[in-house]
């Protein structure tokens, strides 16, 4: 995984941070690997009937990349060689700062790895990482099923995030094709503009050759401007792979429904946006300067970091991993999901509502999961990324 940090002593709880999802993808997992995934993965499935959610399917560690899920959405956020959020509201036109929000949008998609996922976070888990003046914090407001909030501010640029994400896998026969509900918003305060967005599919590809791909339609739209951007992620096919991690799209007013400007290229290379009205083209997103060399997190304040922070609460099972010690990762494993088994135990046995600490959560079967943040602004955080 690259750069790994290691945190321990009497001044804090033990921190294990490792290397963001950078652009070199599979290379990255070559560390803790284990060998003969395809074969491991079908044996796993063997008994699961296609159209099956598999949400609440318990992954042994030889599955698991070194971090949480909650790291790796932050991560999408606050890993970034180019400074791709600033740019978004300082379009001197509605259509400048829509075409940099799509920019933006394509850079927090990472390539992924085969045959690996995420740790599935437990109840209450917290991820608060700063850059710069951005400061980043998720928390796991669900646990079945899984619901991630993150609110993210940046006072200097005026700007603010709030996502939830509810992933939701299914397996059909040769593929696990995971739908990712909730919405994304990004709102330039100067600008008084809130752009909404949804996240694009994710496919892992296990027959007739393995692999993983984003895909699908991601819609951006603000409601103040009424602009709005349709985007098609495009994964390659069971015949070639002319059209992998392809993006097309357009930027139109749907009153109108006259296109503005067309969107092209590839997500994990270039992608140019071309003014229909002059034929003018330029690059709006490059993967290798955005992604390429990206920094490990740092603890900068050990004495301050929760206790439900995910580098803490998944540190042991992440070192066993980056060790390829399976025994001791299956332990450690163990010891975080029993104890969250536990504390539902409790809570059940005393008839208590758990509520998270620093957002406020409404469903409905026609919006969904909707998370408020606590306060308005996410405070300086004790892990940062070096810049």
């Amino acid at each position: 995984m690259g750069l790994v940090q290691v945190l321990e002593g009497e001044v804090g709880p033990r921190v294990v941070l490792t290397a963001p999802l950078s652009l070199e993808g599979e290379s990255d997992a070559s560390d803790y690997k284990a060998p003969n995934l395809l074969q491991r993965i079908l044996s796993l499935l063997s008994n699961v009937r296609p159209g099956s959610d598999l949400t609440r399917i318990q992954l042994p560690p030889l599955f698991n990349l070194p971090k949480s899920q909650l790291q790796c959405y932050g991560e999408s956020v606050y890993c970034i060689n180019s400074d791709m959020l600033s740019k978004c509201g300082k379009g001197e036109t509605s259509v400048e700062r829509m075409i940099a929000v799509v920019g933006w949008s394509i850079s927090t998609l990472r390539p992924l790895m085969f045959g690996v996922a995420p740790f599935n976070p437990i109840l209450g888990e917290t991820h608060h990482v700063s850059r710069a003046s951005l400061n980043v914090l998720l928390e796991q407001v669900s646990h079945h099923p899984p619901v991630t909030a993150l609110h993210a501010t940046d006072e200097k640029e005026n700007i603010e995030m709030i996502w939830c994400h509810n992933p939701v896998p299914k397996f059909y026969g040769t593929k696990i094709e995971t739908e990712v509900h909730g919405k994304r918003e990004l709102k330039l305060l100067n600008r008084q503009e809130t752009y909404v967005m949804n996240s694009p599919k994710l496919v892992i590809r296990l027959l007739p050759f393995p692999g993983v791909d984003w895909v699908g339609n991601v819609t951006i739209k603000c409601e103040e401007t009424g602009l709005q951007a349709d985007l098609y992620y495009k994964g390659s096919s069971f015949l070639s792979n002319s059209g992998i991690r392809s993006v097309k799209g357009r930027i139109f007013m749907p009153s109108s429904s006259d296109t503005i400007s067309e969107i092209n290229g590839h997500w994990d290379r270039t992608v140019t946006v071309k003014d229909i009205t002059t034929g003018k083209v330029n690059e709006i997103y490059n993967a290798k300067e955005v992604l390429s060399g990206m920094k490990t997190p740092i603890v900068k304040d050990p004495k301050v970091v929760m206790p439900s922070e995910s580098t803490v609460v998944w540190g042991e099972l992440s070192q066993a991993i980056l060790s390829r010690n399976w025994d001791k990762a299956k332990q450690a494993k163990t010891v975080v999901e029993e104890r969250e088994r536990e504390l539902a135990r409790e809570r059940k046995s005393k008839s208590e509502i758990w509520v998270p600490k620093h957002f406020t959560i409404s469903y409905s079967k026609e919006s969904g999961w909707d998370p408020t943040p606590n306060e308005k602004w996410v405070p300086p955080a004790p892990i940062i990324v070096p810049t």
